[in-house]
């Protein structure tokens, strides 16, 4: 049964198509899907639709959905069209004519975008608590290996000194960059869309506002209007977060590949966390690594495909926004999976000790002899000139060791700063208004 059948069967090979991958992905909205119908319930009830008799039956029933659903007990049976039609059913199945009711007020264009926005600001906790621990991880490491030489590199050439406490502190930061944008598409689906109907609101007299509060949304998203239109970019705003993330930590990824490699040998990997080669018994593959550098370029293309299947729609709902799902919604898992990893493996990389005498890096440091002439008097492209024309002649001697002190260098990482920075990021997510909200709504009787 489907919640918008009329009577008129439908040609099996349309159903097929048209159906997608919804009953396999609305797994993944199930539990928003019960969470925001008990809240419409208890709305209901107070708009005069429901009797508090009813109310009660409808919102028992959900409840022991929802606990299948945690349990991973819920399935959608063939037929069924998406978790919308089989929750329905299910009410009906269950309560008769009070199952019936359930709908007024609300459509399932409606539904979706609550359940997505729900799913997201989910989602999104959970990165950010990934975050959290691995920035945690990276500032440990940073302060560890403050004082651990590492030619740093522009164009591929070793260009000037550098740390492993500076390499590792600076994805930190990065990371604390990400939470910002993180936080920018968590303010903007924490609008409460639940209401808005097909786009064009309901006649029903129905309250909005105690929808937005027992789901604990920071605002209601007013324009029933807009709140259709945001389907989709809520969704592109959300994937070009998830891609400035991984663009951070694909980068960390492929600097652990490069580094571990034999012309650089500035890291290696325990051996449990490598693969070998079929013929040749010496490799240690990083793997993982390089997966996940992978799976973060992935990630970075999902804004692209979603400004593609969204691009220039007309204002209301189109179908085109069924596909979103098939990329958006796995997206998170993928994300949540590469932070585990590297939290994971980041303790055990082993930190080599790196000869900073070596030849190959004898003109890295041809800088610090230029400052050293600029601080004795000397202008700084005169200082400059003389220092190429020495190279350039095979004049040029190994300068001392550099010494740095201004913030955010080698010699003064300001790892606090970075670290009373994330926090300070962190907070300004106040997830546990929502989280709580959702607690109180699954605990009403």
């Amino acid at each position: 049964m489907k919640i918008w059948d009329k009577g008129t069967p439908l040609d099996k090979i349309i159903e097929d198509f048209t159906s997608g991958k919804d009953r396999e992905l609305d797994h993944m909205l199930a539990e928003y899907d019960v969470i925001a119908s008990i809240a419409h319930t208890v709305m209901l009830e107070s708009a005069g639709f429901l009797s508090n008799a009813e109310s009660k039956a409808i919102i028992k029933e959900l409840k022991k959905i929802h606990k299948e659903i945690l349990k991973k007990d819920f399935t959608i049976p063939e037929g069924v069209e998406d978790i919308h039609s089989e929750l329905e059913n299910r009410l009906i199945a269950m309560l008769g004519e009070q199952g019936k009711k359930i709908h007024s007020g609300r459509s399932r264009n409606d539904q979706v975008l609550t359940d997505i926005q729900l799913f997201i600001r989910d989602r999104i906790s959970e990165i950010v608590t990934q975050i959290e621990i691995l920035t945690g991880e990276l500032l440990q490491l940073s302060e560890r290996y403050r004082d651990y030489f590492l030619p740093g590199y522009t164009h591929f050439q070793a260009a000037m000194p550098s740390s492993f406490g500076l390499w590792f502190g600076s994805f930190a930061e990065s990371l604390a960059d990400d939470l910002l944008v993180i936080l920018a598409a968590y303010r903007i689906t924490n609008q409460n869309p639940l209401g808005s109907g097909a786009g064009f609101g309901t006649s029903f007299p129905i309250n909005r506002n105690q929808t937005t509060q027992l789901l604990g949304f920071d605002s209601l998203r007013y324009n029933s209007m807009h709140a259709m239109n945001s389907r989709g970019k809520n969704e592109l705003v959300t994937a070009q977060a998830l891609a400035s993330l991984a663009t951070t930590i694909g980068r960390y990824a492929g600097d652990i590949c490069m580094y571990a490699g034999g012309n650089f040998d500035f890291i290696s990997l325990p051996e449990k966390f490598t693969t070998g080669s079929s013929i040749m018994p010496h490799k240690k593959n990083p793997d993982v690594f390089e997966l996940i550098r992978a799976t973060c370029s992935m990630l970075q293309a999902l804004p692209n495909e979603i400004s593609m299947i969204t691009n220039n729609l007309p204002s209301g709902y189109h179908r085109d926004y069924q596909i979103l799902k098939e990329h958006f919604l796995p997206a998170f898992d993928k994300v949540i999976k590469c932070l585990q990893v590297m939290i994971y493996m980041m303790p055990e990389i082993i930190i080599k000790k790196i000869d900073r005498t070596d030849e190959k890096y004898k003109y890295i440091f041809s800088v610090e002899y230029v400052n050293k002439l600029v601080m004795d008097g000397i202008p700084f492209r005169d200082a400059y000139r003389k220092v190429a024309d020495e190279i350039k002649k095979g004049q040029y001697t190994l300068a001392d060791h550099p010494n740095y002190s201004h913030e955010g260098s080698i010699g003064n990482l300001c790892n606090d700063r970075i670290s009373e920075k994330i926090r300070y990021r962190i907070q300004m997510f106040e997830f546990e208004k929502a989280q709580q909200a959702i607690r109180n709504l699954l605990e009403m009787s």
